[in-house]
């Protein structure tokens, strides 16, 4: 099977295929086959891409999909807030369904928002069918997303037969796979760790874990380098209060850090940690988080890293807010080979930005537009693994309006279980 995209602006992310005013994509079998001004396949077939940019879906490394149903409740927390409402509050009267719903259209919003790979860092762990049920909502949605099992804030933490019995449903590189979350430093012993990392190394995982987000103990980082558990395999989230001299033992390593700019600034955490991850010799990545206190999208969060990093020292450039969100986010999830730039033989994971909507026309630096003033609703068509999963600003085959009521039925459901007034709820 072939497509091409023709005509559309390309942004390869991929200095070896550059970027192109008027250019082809050529898609075979779900893979970038070809890049030029112009390609010739009679037998493809075409998206005109006129009046949109074309390049890599972003990639989003660390978002709690399970809280979806309480979206912007907790706009003015604080990370304890957060906390005690989502995981002592809220989580214990989750049940399968509800992670089920939240998950799904989670999943869905960070599709329609360009978002084509996603590491869902899943931390309900109230058991099996939990489990279960966030592993078959990505399943069902048409994205890459990558299943963070994760240790779990006050509840039981994964032990080694769960984990090896959710890995042996997730094998091979299809596009739901699986990561491992764990504890910090601040939260377990050393040797838990140790023996958690050779596990995760056994059965072939990526690890993620968050660390210091200003809350934690002091060095975290050397606890870890002192003892021989630093790995190019894990990324480091947050990060906001770990030392320079601890940045560079990551970037020694290989390791990765996320950065959740808005998240961050909002509950307290500090300032993000852009331009000192830069200045380790790292590339940061960039991630949402989550949406009870964030928006979801990941042009917002490229905007507040970008301006703030910009009102420090002036360092950044808007290609490089664009590498953080797409190439190098896909390295960190151990996929730079598969997706995160349009470079032939990678998997053809790719969205169309509108450039004739007012809100951003005429668009005459299209990076610079991207990251100044792009926002969801310029989202017009996304592939997946070269499959259309939306067209025309519409996801293909949803019916959004039963997940919706799906969804606030759930976070209803929810909040009375936990004894919460009507009144704490936003209404439609």
């Amino acid at each position: 099977m072939k497509t091409l995209l023709t005509g559309g602006t390309v942004i390869s992310m991929d200095p070896a295929v550059g970027d192109l005013v008027h250019g082809d994509v050529l898609i075979e079998d779900g893979v970038i086959a070809r890049v030029a001004e112009h390609v010739d396949a009679p037998d493809a077939e075409v998206i005109d891409a006129t009046d949109r940019i074309v390049m890599p879906g972003f990639v989003d490394n660390h978002r709690h999909t399970w809280q979806t149903a309480f979206r912007g409740v907790g706009a003015d927390w604080t990370f304890p807030e957060w906390a005690l409402a989502m995981h002592h509050t809220l989580k214990p009267h989750y049940q399968p369904e509800d992670v089920y719903a939240g998950t799904l259209l989670g999943r869905l919003e960070a599709l329609h928002s360009g978002v084509t790979t996603m590491l869902d860092w899943y931390h309900v762990a109230q058991g099996h069918e939990h489990e279960d049920a966030a592993v078959a909502a990505l399943r069902d949605a048409p994205g890459r997303s990558i299943f963070c099992l994760g240790a779990g804030w006050g509840t039981p933490d994964p032990v080694d037969a769960d984990i090896r019995r959710v890995r042996s449903e997730l094998t091979g590189d299809g596009l739901v796979t699986m990561a491992w979350g764990l504890r910090g430093a601040e939260d377990t012993s050393m040797d838990t760790l140790a023996r958690e990392l050779k596990l995760a190394a056994e059965l072939d995982l990526r690890t993620s874990l968050h660390i210091d987000g200003g809350y934690g103990t002091e060095h975290p980082v050397t606890a870890l380098c002192e003892h021989g558990l630093l790995r190019e395999t894990t990324t480091f989230v947050h990060a906001n209060g770990i030392s320079d001299e601890e940045l560079c033992m990551l970037a020694d390593a290989g390791s990765s850090v996320s950065i959740s700019p808005d998240v961050e600034l909002k509950m307290g955490f500090g300032s993000p940690m852009t331009g000192r991850v830069l200045a380790a010799g790292l590339r940061p990545t960039l991630s949402i988080d989550d949406v009870p206190s964030v928006g979801g999208d990941m042009f917002s969060t490229m905007r507040t890293a970008f301006a703030v990093q910009r009102g420090l020292d002036g360092g950044l450039r808007c290609r490089d807010l664009l590498e953080f969100a797409t190439l190098d986010a896909a390295r960190s999830c151990g996929l730079g080979a598969r997706t995160g730039s349009i470079t032939p033989g990678k998997d053809a994971d790719l969205i169309l930005l509108r450039t004739d909507d007012l809100t951003v026309f005429p668009v005459t630096d299209p990076v610079a537009t991207i990251v100044s003033a792009g926002h969801p609703g310029l989202v017009d068509t996304v592939l997946v693994a070269g499959r259309v999963v939306k067209r025309d600003g519409v996801l293909v085959g949803v019916d959004v309006a039963a997940l919706r009521r799906r969804l606030t039925d759930s976070r209803d459901r929810i909040a009375a279980a936990a004894g919460l007034a009507d009144a704490w709820l936003p209404r439609a």
